[in-house]
C-alpha cells in the first residue's frame, strides 16, 4: 500500500513566513499606539523657568476621565498647573482632568497648562501617554472608532459675535500716538503713588503692538520703586460696567512676590488702589484696604489663574461691575476661571474677595510696575481702551 506524506515546506519557506507574520503584528501594535492620543506640547520659555501650554486629541474610544503622564529628560519641576491637577515625583509628570474637562469624545481635546523650572536643560517631553496608552510622539492618525453619524444642523446655532477691538464709543482710547516726544504727555502723566525710585517710563518708538509707539516701562524690584503713566481721563461715571482692555507685553515672569502692573484709584476705597497684577507666578487682583486677592492664593486657586506669557504681546481685557462686587477677567478671548468673580462665594476662587460687599468704583487708570519683594521687569503698553460696551482683542 503507497501512503501519501503530506508535503514539507522547507525551512527557508516557514522562516519566512514566520517572520512576515511577525512583522505584522509589530505594524499593528505600532499603530493601535499612535491611534490613542496625539498631544501637542507648545513651550515658552526663559531663563531658569518656562510655561507649557499641552493640548491632548483623543484619537480612540471616548472617556469619561483622563490621566496624561510623561517624562521630562531634563531637570523640569512644575510649580503650578491650571485646567488639570498636575503632580510630578523625580522626573515623571502625571496631569489629571478636572471636574469640567473630564469627557474626551473620539476626536476630542482638551487643553491644560503648567508652569516650572529648570536649571540646565529644558526639553520638551516625547513620551505621552493617555491613560496608559501611549500617544506615539506626533501621531496624525485618523480615529480608530468613527465618530457618531448624526448629520450636522443644517442651519447653526445662533453665536453671539466677539466684541470688536475697535474702541467705538470708548471714553479712553489710546495707541500712544498722539505722544511727541520720550516723557509721556498730554492725556498720560507719570506718576509714583506711593513713593518713587529707580523704576522708569517712557514713550517707545522701537517696540509697538500697533503703529509707531507704544508705552514702556522700566520696573524695577522692592517697595517704592513704583513707577506709573496714568491716564488724565475721568473714569468715574463709566458704567455700570467698566470694560478695559489693553496690549501688554512684559520680559520676565512674573515672580512668586506680590506684583501690579495695572492700578486704579477706587473711591468705594477713599482713593485706595484696585489693582491687577500677579503672584505665584500668576495673575491676580488685589485690593488694597485689605490686601484681598482673586484668587485665593491657595495651590488650587493659582492653578486657576493663568501665568502672563513673556516675550509677546498679549490682550488683556477685564469688566468690573460698579453696582455688584463682579468681576471678569480674560486674557485673549479666554475667560480665566480664577479671576471670575460672580458674587457667589466659591472656595479658592474669591470668597476672600467678596468678604467685602461694596461695589470697586475706579476713578483712574495707571499703567506701569509696582513690586513689593523681587521682581524687575520691562513692559510696554498699547492700545489701551476703557468704554461702557465690552471692546474685543
Amino acid at each position: 500500500m503507497r501512503i501519501s506524506l503530506p508535503r514539507l515546506w522547507p525551512a527557508a519557506a516557514i522562516l519566512a513566513a514566520v517572520a512576515l507574520l511577525a512583522s505584522g503584528f509589530t505594524a499593528l501594535t505600532a499603530r493601535a499606539a499612535e491611534a490613542g492620543c496625539r498631544v501637542d506640547y507648545t513651550v515658552n520659555e526663559w531663563t531658569g523657568g518656562y510655561t507649557a501650554q499641552v493640548k491632548i486629541t483623543n484619537l480612540g474610544p471616548s472617556l469619561t476621565g483622563w490621566r496624561l503622564t510623561w517624562t521630562y529628560t531634563g531637570d523640569q519641576q512644575v510649580t503650578s498647573a491650571w485646567n488639570a491637577t498636575v503632580t510630578q515625583s523625580g522626573r515623571s509628570a502625571t496631569a489629571v482632568n478636572t471636574s469640567w474637562n473630564g469627557s474626551l469624545a473620539t476626536g476630542g481635546t482638551a487643553d491644560f497648562g503648567v508652569q516650572g523650572t529648570w536649571r540646565t536643560s529644558d526639553p520638551a517631553p516625547t513620551d505621552f501617554a493617555l491613560n496608559g496608552v501611549s500617544c506615539g510622539g506626533t501621531s496624525t492618525q485618523p480615529p480608530t472608532t468613527p465618530p457618531p453619524t448624526t448629520p450636522p444642523p443644517t442651519t447653526p446655532p445662533p453665536t453671539t459675535p466677539p466684541p470688536s477691538a475697535d474702541c467705538g464709543s470708548a471714553v479712553l482710547c489710546s495707541g500712544f500716538e498722539d505722544q511727541t516726544g520720550p516723557t509721556p504727555s498730554g492725556a498720560w502723566r507719570f506718576t509714583a503713588p506711593d513713593c518713587q525710585g529707580t523704576g522708569t517710563a517712557a514713550v517707545d518708538t522701537a517696540v509697538t503692538h500697533s503703529g509707531s509707539k507704544s508705552l514702556r516701562v522700566d520696573g524695577k524690584a522692592g517697595y517704592c520703586n513704583h513707577a506709573f503713566v496714568a491716564a488724565t481721563a475721568d473714569l468715574s461715571s463709566v458704567g455700570p460696567v467698566m470694560y478695559v482692555r489693553m496690549w501688554v507685553r512684559h520680559t520676565t515672569a512674573l515672580p512668586a512676590a506680590h506684583v501690579t502692573f495695572v492700578s486704579m484709584p477706587d473711591s468705594s476705597q477713599g482713593g485706595r488702589s484696585l489693582r491687577v497684577g500677579g503672584q505665584n507666578g500668576a495673575l491676580q487682583w488685589n485690593r488694597e484696604t485689605d490686601d484681598a486677592t482673586l484668587p485665593a492664593q491657595s495651590p488650587t486657586g493659582v492653578a486657576l489663574s493663568r501665568p502672563l506669557p513673556t516675550g509677546s504681546w498679549q490682550c488683556v481685557r477685564f469688566a468690573i461691575d460698579t453696582s455688584a462686587p463682579k468681576l471678569d477677567t480674560w486674557l485673549g478671548d479666554e475667560q480665566i476661571p480664577g479671576l471670575h468673580a460672580d458674587g457667589v462665594p466659591t472656595q479658592d476662587i474669591d470668597q476672600q474677595w467678596l468678604a467685602r460687599t461694596t461695589p470697586p468704583r475706579p476713578t483712574a487708570l495707571r499703567l506701569g510696575w509696582e513690586s513689593y519683594g523681587t521682581g524687575d521687569d520691562t513692559l510696554w503698553f498699547d492700545d489701551v481702551a476703557v468704554g461702557t460696551a465690552p471692546i474685543g482683542c
